[in-house]
Order: C-alpha cells, then sequence, then structure tokens
C-alpha cells in the first residue's frame, strides 16, 4: 500500500511539472581560453499553448563578475542561445536561469564555466618583445591615385555644371502667360444680334433682303455651337431635317417656315410684309428660347501658341537643368567618396 502511494505521488509530480514546464540548460564548451566564447542553449518544455516569457540581456551585460553577455537571439520557438565571454581566468559558477511559463517563474540548473589563462613560460625570456613604436606607413602611389583622379573629375564635373549655368542663366526663359477670358454662351451671342437687328430698324426696312440674311446667319451660328455641326454650309433644309430628331417639332415648324420665307426673299425677290418680318423675328426668338443650354460655363481659358523658337528654347533650358542636377549630384557623391578614403588612408 505504502508503496502504490509513493507511486501515485511520483506520477501526480511529473504530470505536474510537464503541465508547469520546465527549462533545461546546457553550456558549450564548459572549458575556454581568455577572450574565446561560449553558448548556452536554454531550452523550454511546455504545452504548446503555453506563453513562454524569456529574459533579456542588453550587450556588454555581466551574467556574473568576469562573465559577459555579447548577444543572444531564439533560433526556435522554444530555444534560446546566449553567447558569453571572459577575460579573468577562474572558474564562474553561472546561476539559474529564470523564464515564465504561464505567468510562473521556472529555473534551470545551475552552469558552471572555466576559463583557462594561457600559461607562459618564464624560462624563455629572449622569446619576449617589448611594444613597438608608431611606424610611418610609406607612401604609395597605387593607394592615393584613386582619390587623387577622382577629384580632378569633380573638379572638371564642377567646371561642367558651372558653365551649363551660366547657359541656363543667359538662356532667358519664356514666359507663356495663360489667359481666363468670360464667353458668351451661344444663346447670348444670338440674343446679342438679334437686338442690334431691332436695334438697326431692320425689321421695317425696305431692305428685306439684308434682313432675312442676317437673320438666318445668326440662327445659323446659334445652331452650329448649340448643336455641334456646320450650320453655315448647310442648306436650309439640311438644318430642318438634322434638327428634327432634337427638336420640339412647333418650333421646328416655325424655323422651317422662317427659313422658308428666307430663301424666298434671297433667292425669289419675294415682298414680305412688316408683320410678316415680326413673326418671323419672333420665331427665331423662341427657338432660341425653346433650345437654349444654360449653367454652363462662361470662363474659357485661352493657352498662348508658342512659337518653334520658344519651343526649342524651353526644351533646351529643361535638358540644360536636367544635366546639371545630374552633374551636381554625382559630383556630390565623388566628393563624399573622396573624403571618405582620404579619411581611410590618413587614419
Amino acid at each position: 500500500m505504502k508503496r502504490i502511494i509513493i507511486l501515485t505521488v511520483l506520477i501526480a509530480s511529473t504530470i505536474l511539472a510537464i503541465a508547469q514546464g520546465s527549462v533545461e540548460a546546457k553550456i558549450d564548451p564548459i572549458e575556454m581560453l581568455i577572450g574565446e566564447q561560449a553558448e548556452v542553449t536554454l531550452t523550454v518544455q511546455a504545452a504548446d499553448d503555453a506563453k513562454v516569457e524569456w529574459p533579456t540581456y542588453q550587450p556588454r551585460q555581466q551574467l556574473v563578475p568576469g562573465v559577459e553577455v555579447l548577444n543572444f537571439h531564439h533560433p526556435t520557438s522554444n530555444t534560446m542561445t546566449l553567447t558569453l565571454t571572459s577575460f579573468d581566468g577562474k572558474l564562474y559558477a553561472l546561476p539559474p536561469f529564470v523564464v515564465k511559463i504561464n505567468g510562473k517563474e521556472v529555473k534551470s540548473a545551475d552552469l558552471a564555466l572555466k576559463v583557462v589563462e594561457i600559461e607562459v613560460d618564464t624560462t624563455q625570456v629572449n622569446k619576449f618583445f617589448g611594444p613597438k613604436d608608431v611606424q610611418d606607413n610609406p607612401f604609395q602611389w597605387s593607394d592615393w591615385s584613386s582619390p587623387f583622379w577622382l577629384s580632378v573629375l569633380m573638379l572638371v564635373l564642377i567646371a561642367l555644371g558651372y558653365y551649363l549655368y551660366l547657359r541656363l542663366r543667359d538662356n532667358k526663359p519664356v514666359i507663356a502667360h495663360i489667359k481666363i477670358v468670360k464667353r458668351l454662351l451661344p444663346h447670348q451671342k444670338a440674343m446679342k444680334e438679334i437686338e442690334q437687328i431691332k436695334a438697326d430698324k431692320m425689321v421695317s426696312s425696305e431692305n428685306a433682303k439684308e434682313y432675312y440674311t442676317k437673320l438666318t446667319d445668326t440662327l445659323r451660328k446659334y445652331i452650329e455651337e448649340r448643336y455641334g455641326f456646320s450650320a453655315m454650309e448647310m442648306t436650309s433644309s439640311e438644318i430642318i431635317e438634322r434638327l428634327t430628331s432634337t427638336g420640339d417639332q412647333q418650333s421646328l415648324d416655325e424655323l422651317r417656315q422662317l427659313f422658308t420665307t428666307a430663301d424666298l426673299v434671297k433667292f425669289a425677290k419675294y415682298s414680305t410684309m412688316i408683320n410678316e418680318n415680326d413673326a418671323n423675328l419672333v420665331s427665331a426668338i423662341d427657338f432660341i428660347n425653346q433650345t437654349k443650354l444654360e449653367n454652363q460655363p462662361v470662363e474659357e481659358v485661352q493657352k498662348p501658341q508658342l512659337s518653334e523658337a520658344d519651343q526649342r528654347s524651353q526644351k533646351e533650358r529643361r535638358v540644360l537643368k536636367s544635366v546639371i542636377w545630374a552633374v551636381a549630384v554625382v559630383s556630390a557623391a565623388l566628393f563624399c567618396y573622396v573624403v571618405w578614403s582620404v579619411w581611410q588612408l590618413i587614419n
């Protein structure tokens, strides 16, 4: 019965230790010369979902007086490697490493590191030499040729960059002013011309041909700008046919009547009455009001057209600027490299 109890306690302790986790520490080598390095490997045995918190160290931190930590890293998720060194020969007892597993501190076993000093044969004194004086290195052109020629190249590039800068300064930039002008919308232009027809009293004029020519030209210009086809070069019937799919039928009938009357006046010497002229003028105004597009931009950006000489000058300035920037960057890089090379040679 006592054996069963002892066995049960051992099994429970083992299960509890596995559940809590364990830390194993190994050192290789356990004996080294002064200044050599030894590696300590920590291995954690714990459940896959366990939260492991590793100890952290600073470079040159002393693990114990005389033993320094050079670096540490984690080659795998459950191992950690520390690199140690020492410059004092003796046997060191390394303290246990503490790792937190699920918030509980788990310690490894103690380790020992033996640092051995180099034995000196004091019987052979003639083989030992005192410190040497500082010696001057002989001048070798091969060491200085590269910085020298690169310096010459840098000076040539600086001179070239200055020359190109003078060329750029003398080549005056072409200043092109962009104008923003207000423009009249198509219906505004047409109504302005109609108002001019009224002001000139062309409705009651005896020269009906001039009146209808002016009125139809105004409508043709409006239709051309409004609908985007060349109404000035089309006949009246062609204009009406193009507008059939876009306009109101009533306004098109009135427009057709206006163009028919105008063609009769201009080509058949047809005589019209004043009231007929007034009616056609009203028809033109109604057509414009029914088809006009409002809420259109009233400002227009006008970019000036540069001459070939100005365009060539702008292109030359862009090329000069690009070359000057490239020369400046290369010169700066050469300067830094030359300074660094000279610094390496004199130190």
